[in-house]
């Protein structure tokens, strides 16, 4: 009671002093004080101690400390042992840490207060690969020769390529082709890059094919260095409608444009865009220029003219000369990739028509060459025309590629490529001549990861890895969908709705391209000429290639051209996938010839390819680990008796810069009454490993 009533009189007091102070009292009020703010104490992580299988995910919980009325937050980060090259993986802001491959023995996970950025707390976590286990039951039947594989899959595009690479690799086909490409001018030697470089006129190809020799011209020389290595050209000719007619010019100068957004000092050439104060991040296209300040208008008549110097040069086609050529390049960009000179969306009938136009002046020059179109690179293409695409986002209620297709009604309501085969094989019963040998399409599909396609990138951590390798399913799998390539949804499909989020649809990108051709102009082959799935620097984007490589294959695509992510020093593990079909042991050895049925019971595991080499009777396995730990398990190898044991070639994450050679491997030959060999081993994590089996 003693002290309760000292600390009554205490508040008395004070309360006393404070009225006074508060009443202008004088020195009353220097004797109160300054209450203090929240203060952080200590920042902990949890769980700690911490591990994580590579491969997972880990959720941490940051532990905040203090007094007051103090916030919670915290920012997270992960990082690496000192001195380690090897990446950490990734956290978000919610402290959701995915892990890295390769990886580190271990990560430190910090969290960092807001509040007060003095205070941090850590945890080391140790990452542990995946226990070694059984993996899926694989089986290849060297009985059952499913198709022919052709050779023209082991593709490359010429930008970036150079010959050391196309040697190494032994590729089969170069293709000159990309948005330069387009407006290539033989005569001069001459094109324009389009919007990717300040729609500027430039001496050869611009980038996206071979560079301007001396004394011969930059797509001759190409064809040149390609005859070299015994790999055959792909070019593009025009069908758009306009060559650049110098290497000097450019399509909006700055001198008669000033203000531009972004310009090339070098040549005060701008972008055509001017700043828009409204929305600074959308600057507004410049129209109305003319287009005869850089190019020319040209038809069908001048890809007759080019190919006919070709064939004087170099020959026709079956005689070693040019062997293939694309009719343009991804029409459903040419308003905007080549806007100042085709400002409008392209429709049904220019890219068809022209496409047959072209392709006439083509096969007239040189009857021998094989012709690909409409080389369309746009989901939405493959259905509509760009004019309806960009009618419908402009269309309301849903403002959707789908929702105002004029063109396509105009057309008896028939899919775009559909069409487009409809007429070439009309052409050809008329005229009994075939104009169009592959349907071509660029196929831009590898996954979206936190938002973000995965194509054109690095590895990533493992998350991005999982959905780079799981994507490779959209060139098959009737099961695979993506968010990102709904139902087509043209009012007479069976599947239409009228919501404005249709439901994704399969691709199944070979198989659609099969079942096109089959209705429409059977006797048409496939071709895909661009695509790229990322993570080329590192195994994974390996095993991805070598993935798409086995898919082509296994699915008789007929024809395939890679295009790169950046120079070849850079993607070293990618062109490895194509050493391990195409130059294996360094002598040019080959994954076989003809397709064997094969199975795998995980093929999200272990994936398996196989092929007869009809020219020494070996069968050839490609078999890929797209896990995070080692697999074993047994090969059933049908029909077949072995001829010795398997020879085996590795590539992994131990060697990135090699194939390496392993100890051979005993194939157990069939028991009385069976007609089956076995082979067991263990495929090493994220790697892929080819075996070649001698065959009696």
């Amino acid at each position: 009671m003693k002290n309760l009533g000292w600390h009554a009189a205490g508040w008395m007091v004070t309360g006393l002093s404070l009225l006074v102070a508060g009443c202008g009292g004088g020195e009353a009020g220097s004797t109160t004080t300054t209450p203090t703010g929240p203060t952080i104490s200590s920042v902990s992580v949890m769980p700690n101690p911490a591990t994580a299988i590579i491969g997972t995910q880990q959720q941490f919980t940051p532990v905040v400390s203090g007094t007051g009325s103090f916030s919670s937050a915290v920012t997270w980060v992960v990082s690496s042992p000192p001195n380690s090259i090897l990446s950490p993986g990734t956290i978000t802001s919610g402290g959701l840490f995915t892990t890295p491959y390769p990886a580190p023995p271990t990560v430190t996970v910090t969290a960092t207060s807001t509040e007060d950025p003095t205070k941090s707390g850590s945890v080391t976590v140790t990452l542990n690969s995946p226990a070694a286990t059984a993996g899926p039951s694989l089986t290849v039947d060297a009985g059952n020769q499913t198709h022919a594989i052709s050779p023209y899959i082991y593709g490359m595009n010429g930008y970036l390529l150079n010959s050391a690479v196309a040697t190494a690799t032994n590729i089969t086909i170069d293709r000159w082709g990309g948005d330069s490409t387009s407006r290539y001018n033989y005569q001069l030697d001459v094109t324009n890059s389009a919007s990717d470089w300040y729609f500027e006129n430039q001496p050869g190809t611009g980038g996206d094919g071979a560079n301007p020799v001396s004394g011969v011209s930059a797509f001759d020389a190409l064809v040149q260095g390609n005859a070299s290595i015994g790999a055959k050209t792909l070019g593009t000719v025009n069908v758009l409608g306009w060559v650049a007619k110098n290497s000097t010019s450019c399509s909006f100068p700055v001198s008669q444009y000033p203000g531009q957004y972004s310009v090339d000092a070098g040549r005060q050439c701008g972008d055509g865009e001017m700043p828009n104060a409204s929305n600074p991040t959308a600057p507004t296209t410049i129209n109305g220029n003319d287009p005869t300040v850089t190019s020319t208008a040209v038809g069908p008549s001048w890809a007759s003219q080019w190919v006919t110097h070709l064939v004087s040069k170099f020959g026709t086609a079956a005689s070693g000369g040019v062997a293939f050529y694309d009719l343009d390049n991804e029409p459903a960009w040419w308003d905007a990739v080549h806007r100042d000179v085709h400002p409008q969306p392209s429709t049904y009938d220019e890219v068809t028509d022209n496409g047959i136009a072209t392709a006439q002046a083509i096969k007239t020059a040189d009857p021998t060459a094989e012709v690909s179109g409409p080389v369309v690179d746009y989901w939405w293409n493959y259905f509509y025309s760009k004019k309806d695409i960009e009618s419908g986002w402009g269309s309301g209620p849903c403002y959707s590629p789908w929702s105002h297709p004029a063109d396509r009604i105009a057309h008896n309501g028939v899919p775009f490529l559909e069409y487009y085969l409809q007429q070439f094989a009309a052409n050809e019963a008329k005229n009994n001549v075939r104009l169009l040998d592959y349907l071509d399409l660029h196929t831009y599909f590898a996954a979206s990861y936190l938002g973000n396609s995965v194509a054109f990138t690095t590895a990533g951590d493992t998350g991005a890895q999982q959905a780079r390798l799981n994507s490779t399913r959209v060139l098959w799998d009737p099961t695979y969908t993506d968010p990102n390539y709904p139902q087509p949804n043209f009012t007479t499909d069976s599947n239409y709705t009228t919501s404005c989020s249709p439901p994704a649809q399969a691709p199944q990108l070979i198989p659609m391209m099969h079942a096109w051709i089959a209705k429409d102009y059977p006797g048409t082959k496939t071709a895909i000429t661009e695509y790229n799935w990322g993570g080329l620097e590192a195994v994974n984007g390996a095993l991805a290639q070598a993935d798409i490589l086995g898919i082509f294959g296994s699915y008789g695509l007929d024809l395939g051209t890679f295009w790169p992510t950046t120079n070849p020093s850079a993607q070293v593990s990618g062109l490895m996938a194509f050493e391990m079909y195409r130059n294996y042991d360094g002598n040019n050895s080959a994954f076989g010839d003809m397709a064997l049925a094969s199975t795998t019971s995980n093929q999200g595991a272990l994936a398996v390819y196989s092929a007869l080499r009809t020219a020494d009777n070996d069968v050839t396995v490609m078999v890929i680990n797209k896990t995070y730990g080692d697999l074993t398990t047994t090969l059933s190898l049908q029909n077949l008796a072995p001829n010795g044991a398997a020879r085996v070639f590795l590539y992994s994450n131990a060697n990135l810069g090699a194939i390496v050679a392993q100890p051979n491997l005993t194939v157990t030959p069939p028991v009385t009454g069976s007609i089956t060999s076995t082979l067991s081993t263990t495929f090493p994590a994220q790697s892929m490993t080819l075996l070649v089996v001698p065959k009696m």
